[in-house]
């Protein structure tokens, strides 16, 4: 009896050690953000798809009518339920304006689509619905991304924005594993794919990941586009850092650093493009089609004939 109660002291002891554990591990905000910006990329992506079949479904009853907009799609599909009850109020209310609500009735009025039944009214109405409570869940999402954000990461929001600094986070899997990580590894976070098959199959190695979404790197002359990611990942690891360590607010400093850093990238020469066959200095050249190293020399010829 004795030693039953011991061991089951002992269980009780390491039960109690790992269930504190788990909650230490997980009483930062920072596994919060991990997945607030994972369910904001998955959510982004599906209601994308959501509202391209909407587009489609919607249009079998209203042709004639083009929505790029993907709320004013599901007000709208909302409001012309059915041909028999579309009002100019119900539109006006959908699209927020006189002119081209007044284009929609005239249009809805005289379409040559088909007419909806009441199942298929009731089944579109829902899907239209379910569009609209996607948005409004993106738009809560990217509300707490941007205050948690600015909370957890401030330097690394400053010189991205809240979406990217958060995404950085999700990628390398904590805050104490991604301020460790070198500028060339931030650089390339989000090009994982693209690296192994650098590594693995020859392709060209990948310049930047996460950090394409910047508007500067995007924007930039495609030349530069990879020293600007290496501006930006030398600033970021230094915020990270800051971010995580000495908990002082540095983008600033970092921020005019990295313009001059840009100004100087700016200035370089546009680098011409190699031809084909002409890299390091044209010492090799690409053989004609058809011609091979054994072209001129019989079957079992030496290479070299002796003297």
């Amino acid at each position: 009896m004795p030693r039953k109660r011991n061991i089951d002291e002992l269980r009780e002891k390491a039960l109690k050690s790992a269930r504190e554990g788990i909650k230490n591990a997980y009483a930062s905000e920072e596994y919060a953000l991990m997945q607030a910006i994972n369910a904001y990329r998955e959510t982004t992506r599906s209601y994308n798809l959501a509202f391209e079949r909407l587009s489609e479904w919607y249009g079998i009853y209203f042709p004639e009518i083009k929505i790029s907009n993907p709320d004013m799609l599901a007000d709208l599909a909302i409001a012309l339920n059915t041909k028999g009850s579309v009002s100019k109020e119900s539109i006006m209310a959908a699209v927020k304006d006189q002119e081209r609500a007044d284009s929609i009735y005239a249009k809805a009025t005289a379409t040559i689509g088909r007419s909806m039944n009441d199942e298929e009214k009731a089944a579109l109405m829902s899907y239209a619905g379910m569009c609209k409570r996607m948005s409004e869940a993106l738009v809560g999402i990217e509300e707490y991304l941007k205050v948690a954000s600015k909370r957890i990461l401030p330097n690394t929001t400053y010189l991205t924005d809240e979406k990217i600094a958060a995404e950085l986070l999700a990628r390398a899997g904590s805050m104490e594993r991604l301020a460790l990580m070198p500028a060339s590894t931030v650089q390339l976070l989000g090009a994982e794919k693209a690296l192994f098959k650098h590594i693995k199959f020859g392709s060209k190695p990948p310049k930047y990941g996460t950090l394409f979404k910047l508007p500067r790197i995007t924007a930039a002359r495609r030349d530069l586009r990879g020293r600007y990611a290496r501006a930006y990942a030398a600033k970021i690891a230094i915020a990270l850092k800051a971010d995580q360590f000495t908990k002082n607010f540095i983008a600033e400093r970092l921020m005019a650093d990295l313009e001059e850093s840009l100004k100087r990238i700016d200035g370089s020469p546009v680098r011409e493009k190699p031809q084909r066959g002409q890299g390091f200095g044209g010492r090799f050249q690409r053989r004609p089609q058809g011609q091979h190293r054994m072209q001129g020399r019989k079957f079992g010829q030496q290479r070299h004939e002796r003297a």
